[in-house]
Protein backbone atom coordinates (compact mmCIF):
# COMPACT_ATOMS: atom_id res chain seq x y z
CA UNK A 1 0.00 0.00 0.00
CA UNK A 2 1.42 3.39 -0.99
CA UNK A 3 1.60 5.79 1.93
CA UNK A 4 0.89 9.49 1.79
CA UNK A 5 4.27 11.10 1.21
CA UNK A 6 3.67 14.02 3.55
CA UNK A 7 2.77 11.56 6.32
CA UNK A 8 6.06 9.72 5.78
CA UNK A 9 8.04 12.97 5.83
CA UNK A 10 6.32 14.16 8.97
CA UNK A 11 6.99 10.84 10.66
CA UNK A 12 10.64 10.97 9.66
CA UNK A 13 10.92 14.47 11.07
CA UNK A 14 9.38 13.42 14.36
CA UNK A 15 11.85 10.57 14.61
CA UNK A 16 14.77 12.84 13.75
CA UNK A 17 15.82 10.80 10.74
CA UNK A 18 18.64 12.44 8.77
CA UNK A 19 19.64 12.11 5.14
CA UNK A 20 21.64 8.99 4.33
CA UNK A 21 23.17 10.06 1.02
CA UNK A 22 24.83 13.44 0.51
CA UNK A 23 22.34 14.99 2.94
CA UNK A 24 23.30 17.87 5.19
CA UNK A 25 20.06 18.42 7.07
CA UNK A 26 17.32 16.52 8.83
CA UNK A 27 14.05 15.36 7.31
CA UNK A 28 12.40 18.03 9.42
CA UNK A 29 14.36 20.72 7.57
CA UNK A 30 13.50 19.14 4.23
CA UNK A 31 9.75 19.23 4.92
CA UNK A 32 9.67 23.01 4.47
CA UNK A 33 10.97 25.34 1.77
CA UNK A 34 14.49 26.69 2.01
CA UNK A 35 16.01 29.57 0.10
CA UNK A 36 18.48 28.26 -2.53
CA UNK A 37 22.09 28.19 -1.30
CA UNK A 38 25.09 28.69 -3.59
CA UNK A 39 28.51 27.10 -3.13
CA UNK A 40 31.65 26.56 -5.19
CA UNK A 41 31.68 23.08 -6.78
CA UNK A 42 34.94 23.30 -8.75
CA UNK A 43 36.78 25.02 -11.57
CA UNK A 44 37.12 24.33 -15.27
CA UNK A 45 40.56 24.03 -16.86
CA UNK A 46 40.50 27.71 -17.83
CA UNK A 47 39.77 28.75 -14.25
CA UNK A 48 36.03 29.35 -14.73
CA UNK A 49 34.21 28.69 -11.47
CA UNK A 50 31.42 26.13 -11.38
CA UNK A 51 28.78 26.61 -8.70
CA UNK A 52 26.25 24.29 -7.11
CA UNK A 53 22.86 25.45 -5.91
CA UNK A 54 21.03 23.51 -3.18
CA UNK A 55 17.31 23.85 -2.58
CA UNK A 56 14.72 21.97 -0.53
CA UNK A 57 10.95 21.96 -0.43
CA UNK A 58 8.16 19.55 0.45
CA UNK A 59 10.57 16.77 1.33
CA UNK A 60 12.59 16.94 -1.91
CA UNK A 61 16.22 18.04 -2.01
CA UNK A 62 17.73 19.20 -5.28
CA UNK A 63 21.31 20.17 -6.14
CA UNK A 64 22.00 21.84 -9.48
CA UNK A 65 25.19 22.96 -11.23
CA UNK A 66 25.48 26.01 -13.44
CA UNK A 67 27.55 23.73 -15.69
CA UNK A 68 24.98 22.36 -18.15
CA UNK A 69 22.11 22.92 -15.72
CA UNK A 70 23.09 19.52 -14.32
CA UNK A 71 20.98 17.92 -11.60
CA UNK A 72 23.88 16.66 -9.51
CA UNK A 73 21.74 15.19 -6.73
CA UNK A 74 18.04 14.64 -6.08
CA UNK A 75 17.06 13.16 -2.73
CA UNK A 76 13.65 11.81 -1.74
CA UNK A 77 12.49 9.59 1.16
CA UNK A 78 11.39 5.97 1.02
CA UNK A 79 8.35 4.51 2.78
CA UNK A 80 10.24 4.61 6.11
CA UNK A 81 11.38 8.20 5.68
CA UNK A 82 14.97 7.32 4.79
CA UNK A 83 16.48 9.60 2.15
CA UNK A 84 18.55 8.56 -0.86
CA UNK A 85 19.94 10.29 -3.92
CA UNK A 86 17.93 8.77 -6.78
CA UNK A 87 19.86 10.38 -9.67
CA UNK A 88 23.21 9.31 -11.08
CA UNK A 89 26.06 11.81 -11.10
CA UNK A 90 29.60 12.71 -10.06
CA UNK A 91 31.13 14.45 -7.05
CA UNK A 92 33.57 16.55 -9.11
CA UNK A 93 33.46 18.81 -12.17
CA UNK A 94 36.33 17.07 -14.00
CA UNK A 95 34.26 13.91 -14.47
CA UNK A 96 31.30 15.92 -15.74
CA UNK A 97 33.51 17.59 -18.33
CA UNK A 98 35.46 14.52 -19.46
CA UNK A 99 33.29 11.47 -18.85
CA UNK A 100 29.60 12.13 -18.37
CA UNK A 101 26.99 10.37 -20.53
CA UNK A 102 24.77 13.45 -19.94
CA UNK A 103 24.12 12.69 -16.26
CA UNK A 104 21.36 15.06 -15.10
CA UNK A 105 22.01 17.56 -17.89
CA UNK A 106 19.86 20.07 -19.75
CA UNK A 107 19.86 18.97 -23.38
CA UNK A 108 19.78 21.29 -26.39
CA UNK A 109 19.63 22.69 -28.92
CA UNK A 110 18.05 19.42 -30.03
CA UNK A 111 17.45 16.50 -27.68
CA UNK A 112 18.14 13.06 -29.13
CA UNK A 113 19.47 12.27 -32.62
CA UNK A 114 19.41 13.95 -36.01
CA UNK A 115 20.44 11.68 -38.90
CA UNK A 116 23.89 12.48 -40.28
CA UNK A 117 23.59 15.83 -38.52
CA UNK A 118 21.67 17.20 -41.49
CA UNK A 119 18.30 18.80 -42.10
CA UNK A 120 16.68 21.22 -44.55
CA UNK A 121 14.58 24.19 -43.44
CA UNK A 122 12.89 26.66 -45.78
CA UNK A 123 14.89 25.25 -48.68
CA UNK A 124 18.29 25.64 -47.02
CA UNK A 125 20.39 22.70 -45.86
CA UNK A 126 22.26 22.71 -42.58
CA UNK A 127 25.16 20.55 -41.38
CA UNK A 128 25.31 20.08 -37.61
CA UNK A 129 28.09 18.91 -35.34
CA UNK A 130 28.35 15.10 -35.55
CA UNK A 131 29.21 13.26 -32.33
CA UNK A 132 27.43 9.87 -32.41
CA UNK A 133 28.82 7.90 -35.31
CA UNK A 134 27.49 9.68 -38.39
CA UNK A 135 24.75 11.40 -36.41
CA UNK A 136 24.28 14.42 -34.18
CA UNK A 137 23.23 13.59 -30.62
CA UNK A 138 21.90 15.99 -27.95
CA UNK A 139 23.03 19.15 -29.73
CA UNK A 140 26.44 18.01 -30.96
CA UNK A 141 29.95 17.97 -29.53
CA UNK A 142 29.32 21.02 -27.38
CA UNK A 143 25.61 21.03 -26.67
CA UNK A 144 23.81 22.94 -23.94
CA UNK A 145 25.07 20.42 -21.37
CA UNK A 146 28.65 21.66 -21.88
CA UNK A 147 28.15 25.37 -21.19
CA UNK A 148 27.93 27.59 -18.14
CA UNK A 149 24.36 28.80 -17.57
CA UNK A 150 23.43 32.00 -15.76
CA UNK A 151 21.47 31.06 -12.64
CA UNK A 152 18.97 33.22 -10.79
CA UNK A 153 17.47 31.76 -7.58
CA UNK A 154 13.94 32.64 -6.56
CA UNK A 155 11.27 32.08 -3.95
CA UNK A 156 7.65 32.63 -4.98
CA UNK A 157 4.93 31.97 -2.46
CA UNK A 158 5.52 28.44 -1.22
CA UNK A 159 7.75 27.54 -4.20
CA UNK A 160 11.54 27.72 -4.45
CA UNK A 161 13.59 27.38 -7.58
CA UNK A 162 16.14 28.49 -10.14
CA UNK A 163 15.89 30.36 -13.43
CA UNK A 164 18.64 29.21 -15.80
CA UNK A 165 19.57 31.24 -18.89
CA UNK A 166 21.77 30.43 -21.88
CA UNK A 167 22.13 32.15 -25.27
CA UNK A 168 23.18 29.94 -28.18
CA UNK A 169 24.61 32.11 -30.94
CA UNK A 170 23.74 31.82 -34.61
CA UNK A 171 25.71 28.94 -36.13
CA UNK A 172 26.62 27.25 -32.84
CA UNK A 173 27.01 23.53 -33.55
CA UNK A 174 25.63 24.34 -37.02
CA UNK A 175 22.18 25.49 -35.90
CA UNK A 176 20.70 28.62 -37.47
CA UNK A 177 19.56 31.58 -35.40
CA UNK A 178 20.53 33.03 -32.05
CA UNK A 179 18.43 31.08 -29.55
CA UNK A 180 17.75 32.55 -26.12
CA UNK A 181 16.83 29.75 -23.74
CA UNK A 182 15.36 29.98 -20.26
CA UNK A 183 14.74 26.91 -18.11
CA UNK A 184 13.08 27.10 -14.71
CA UNK A 185 13.50 24.43 -12.04
CA UNK A 186 10.82 24.68 -9.34
CA UNK A 187 10.33 22.68 -6.15
CA UNK A 188 6.75 23.00 -4.95
CA UNK A 189 5.47 22.79 -1.38
CA UNK A 190 4.44 19.20 -2.12
CA UNK A 191 7.95 18.27 -3.26
CA UNK A 192 7.18 18.15 -6.98
CA UNK A 193 10.03 19.04 -9.33
CA UNK A 194 8.73 21.08 -12.26
CA UNK A 195 10.72 22.06 -15.35
CA UNK A 196 9.51 24.90 -17.58
CA UNK A 197 11.38 25.47 -20.84
CA UNK A 198 11.22 28.65 -22.95
CA UNK A 199 13.14 29.79 -26.03
CA UNK A 200 13.04 32.48 -28.73
CA UNK A 201 15.02 32.86 -31.95
CA UNK A 202 15.89 35.54 -34.49
CA UNK A 203 15.95 33.06 -37.41
CA UNK A 204 13.94 29.96 -38.23
CA UNK A 205 15.51 27.02 -36.44
CA UNK A 206 14.69 23.69 -34.79
CA UNK A 207 14.60 23.16 -31.04
CA UNK A 208 13.86 20.23 -28.74
CA UNK A 209 14.90 20.74 -25.10
CA UNK A 210 14.79 18.05 -22.45
CA UNK A 211 16.33 16.83 -19.17
CA UNK A 212 18.61 13.79 -19.02
CA UNK A 213 18.34 12.59 -15.43
CA UNK A 214 19.31 8.94 -14.86
CA UNK A 215 16.87 7.51 -12.31
CA UNK A 216 17.35 4.72 -9.78
CA UNK A 217 14.62 4.98 -7.17
CA UNK A 218 16.44 2.55 -4.91
CA UNK A 219 19.29 5.06 -4.72
CA UNK A 220 22.22 5.70 -7.06
CA UNK A 221 24.80 2.95 -6.96
CA UNK A 222 22.42 0.35 -5.45
CA UNK A 223 22.30 -1.85 -8.54
CA UNK A 224 19.88 -2.74 -11.30
CA UNK A 225 16.62 -1.01 -12.17
CA UNK A 226 15.27 -4.11 -13.91
CA UNK A 227 12.99 -4.76 -10.93
CA UNK A 228 11.51 -1.23 -11.15
CA UNK A 229 7.89 -1.22 -12.28
CA UNK A 230 7.07 1.05 -15.23
CA UNK A 231 3.99 2.15 -17.13
CA UNK A 232 3.89 4.41 -20.21
CA UNK A 233 0.64 5.69 -21.71
CA UNK A 234 1.62 5.00 -25.31
CA UNK A 235 0.16 2.63 -27.91
CA UNK A 236 2.93 3.28 -30.44
CA UNK A 237 6.66 3.89 -30.58
CA UNK A 238 9.18 4.93 -33.23
CA UNK A 239 11.36 2.01 -34.39
CA UNK A 240 14.94 2.86 -35.33
CA UNK A 241 17.64 1.72 -37.71
CA UNK A 242 21.00 0.36 -36.55
CA UNK A 243 22.17 3.93 -35.80
CA UNK A 244 19.14 4.48 -33.53
CA UNK A 245 17.59 6.90 -36.03
CA UNK A 246 13.79 6.60 -36.39
CA UNK A 247 12.67 4.91 -39.60
CA UNK A 248 9.57 7.12 -39.74
CA UNK A 249 7.18 4.33 -38.77
CA UNK A 250 4.81 4.72 -35.81
CA UNK A 251 4.66 1.07 -34.80
CA UNK A 252 2.16 -0.50 -32.45
CA UNK A 253 3.48 -1.68 -29.10
CA UNK A 254 0.82 -4.38 -28.79
CA UNK A 255 2.34 -7.85 -28.80
CA UNK A 256 5.90 -6.53 -28.41
CA UNK A 257 8.31 -5.96 -25.50
CA UNK A 258 7.58 -2.23 -25.96
CA UNK A 259 4.10 -2.50 -24.47
CA UNK A 260 4.13 -0.70 -21.11
CA UNK A 261 0.47 0.31 -21.18
CA UNK A 262 0.00 -1.98 -18.21
CA UNK A 263 2.58 -1.81 -15.45
CA UNK A 264 5.38 -4.35 -15.70
CA UNK A 265 8.95 -4.61 -14.50
CA UNK A 266 11.62 -3.07 -16.71
CA UNK A 267 13.45 -6.38 -16.90
CA UNK A 268 10.51 -8.62 -17.74
CA UNK A 269 10.92 -8.41 -21.52
CA UNK A 270 14.27 -6.65 -21.86
CA UNK A 271 15.95 -9.81 -23.17
CA UNK A 272 13.11 -10.91 -25.42
CA UNK A 273 15.37 -10.82 -28.49
CA UNK A 274 13.26 -8.34 -30.46
CA UNK A 275 15.41 -6.91 -33.26
CA UNK A 276 14.86 -3.38 -31.94
CA UNK A 277 16.20 -4.38 -28.52
CA UNK A 278 19.15 -6.26 -29.97
CA UNK A 279 20.45 -3.26 -31.92
CA UNK A 280 19.80 -0.84 -29.01
CA UNK A 281 21.15 -3.27 -26.36
CA UNK A 282 17.89 -2.81 -24.46
CA UNK A 283 15.38 0.02 -24.57
CA UNK A 284 16.47 3.28 -26.20
CA UNK A 285 13.37 4.43 -28.06
CA UNK A 286 10.80 7.17 -28.30
CA UNK A 287 7.29 6.28 -27.17
CA UNK A 288 4.47 8.10 -29.02
CA UNK A 289 2.28 9.29 -26.17
CA UNK A 290 -1.43 8.62 -26.69
CA UNK A 291 -2.38 12.10 -25.49
CA UNK A 292 -0.29 13.88 -28.15
CA UNK A 293 0.63 17.54 -27.64
CA UNK A 294 -1.49 19.07 -24.91
CA UNK A 295 -2.05 22.58 -23.56
CA UNK A 296 -0.83 21.58 -20.11
CA UNK A 297 1.11 18.66 -18.62
CA UNK A 298 -0.78 15.37 -18.38
CA UNK A 299 0.30 12.18 -16.62
CA UNK A 300 2.13 9.86 -19.03
CA UNK A 301 4.40 7.53 -17.02
CA UNK A 302 4.85 6.00 -13.57
CA UNK A 303 8.03 4.41 -12.22
CA UNK A 304 8.10 2.52 -8.90
CA UNK A 305 10.79 0.75 -6.90
CA UNK A 306 8.99 -2.00 -4.93
CA UNK A 307 11.80 -2.38 -2.40
CA UNK A 308 11.89 1.22 -1.18
CA UNK A 309 8.35 2.13 -2.16
CA UNK A 310 9.55 5.27 -3.94
CA UNK A 311 7.51 6.30 -6.95
CA UNK A 312 7.98 8.84 -9.75
CA UNK A 313 5.06 10.09 -11.81
CA UNK A 314 5.77 12.17 -14.91
CA UNK A 315 3.38 14.64 -16.51
CA UNK A 316 4.19 16.56 -19.69
CA UNK A 317 2.65 18.50 -22.56
CA UNK A 318 5.10 16.92 -25.03
CA UNK A 319 4.12 14.21 -27.58
CA UNK A 320 7.02 11.84 -26.90
CA UNK A 321 8.93 10.08 -24.13
CA UNK A 322 12.38 8.59 -24.65
CA UNK A 323 12.86 5.56 -22.40
CA UNK A 324 16.53 4.58 -22.15
CA UNK A 325 17.46 1.62 -19.94
CA UNK A 326 21.08 2.57 -19.21
CA UNK A 327 22.41 0.21 -21.87
CA UNK A 328 25.81 1.85 -22.30
CA UNK A 329 26.83 2.14 -18.65
CA UNK A 330 29.82 -0.17 -18.54
CA UNK A 331 31.39 -0.04 -15.08
CA UNK A 332 33.97 2.61 -15.97
CA UNK A 333 32.18 5.48 -14.18
CA UNK A 334 32.22 6.02 -10.42
CA UNK A 335 29.35 8.03 -9.00
CA UNK A 336 28.64 10.31 -6.07
CA UNK A 337 28.36 7.44 -3.59
CA UNK A 338 31.65 5.83 -4.62
CA UNK A 339 30.00 2.99 -6.55
CA UNK A 340 30.60 2.10 -10.20
CA UNK A 341 27.68 2.29 -12.60
CA UNK A 342 27.01 -0.78 -14.71
CA UNK A 343 24.59 -1.60 -17.51
CA UNK A 344 21.00 -1.23 -16.31
CA UNK A 345 21.89 0.61 -13.09
CA UNK A 346 19.58 3.50 -14.03
CA UNK A 347 17.08 4.59 -16.65
CA UNK A 348 16.06 7.83 -18.35
CA UNK A 349 12.56 9.08 -19.12
CA UNK A 350 13.07 12.11 -21.36
CA UNK A 351 9.99 14.13 -22.33
CA UNK A 352 10.44 15.44 -25.85
CA UNK A 353 9.39 15.85 -29.45
CA UNK A 354 10.47 12.92 -31.60
CA UNK A 355 14.09 12.18 -32.56
CA UNK A 356 15.08 13.28 -36.09
CA UNK A 357 11.77 15.13 -36.50
CA UNK A 358 13.31 17.73 -38.89
CA UNK A 359 13.75 14.88 -41.41
CA UNK A 360 10.29 13.32 -40.97
CA UNK A 361 7.36 15.48 -42.14
CA UNK A 362 4.92 13.05 -40.51
CA UNK A 363 6.39 13.76 -37.04
CA UNK A 364 5.24 16.77 -34.96
CA UNK A 365 7.23 19.81 -36.06
CA UNK A 366 10.13 21.16 -34.02
CA UNK A 367 10.50 24.36 -36.06
CA UNK A 368 10.66 27.65 -34.14
CA UNK A 369 10.38 30.96 -35.98
CA UNK A 370 11.02 34.59 -35.03
CA UNK A 371 8.09 36.01 -33.11
CA UNK A 372 7.19 32.61 -31.64
CA UNK A 373 8.06 31.37 -28.15
CA UNK A 374 8.94 27.75 -27.52
CA UNK A 375 7.27 26.64 -24.29
CA UNK A 376 6.97 23.24 -22.69
CA UNK A 377 6.64 21.88 -19.14
CA UNK A 378 7.30 18.61 -17.35
CA UNK A 379 6.34 17.78 -13.76
CA UNK A 380 7.96 15.05 -11.64
CA UNK A 381 5.82 13.96 -8.68
CA UNK A 382 7.46 11.78 -6.03
CA UNK A 383 5.72 9.38 -3.66
CA UNK A 384 6.47 6.54 -1.28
Amino acid sequence: MELNRRTVIAGAAAAGIAATTLGTGSAEAASGGRKPVKELFGKLADGTKVYRWSLENGGTRLRVLNWGGVVQCLEIPDRKGHYANVSLGFDNIDDYVAKTPYFGALIGRYGNRIAKGQFTLDGKSYQLSVNDGDNSLHGGKQGFDKHIWDVEPFTKGSDVGLHLHYTSVDGEMGYPGTLKAKVTYTLTKHGDWRIDYEATTDKATVVNLTSHVYWNLGGEGTGTIEDHELSIAASRYTPTDSGLIPTGELAKVAGTPFDFRKTKTVGRDIRAGHVQQVQAKGYDHNWVLDKGITAKPEHVATLRDPRSGRTLKIATDQPGLQFYSGNFLDGTLTGTGGHTYRQGDALCLETQHFPDAPNHPNFPSTVLRPGQTYRTSTIHTFGC
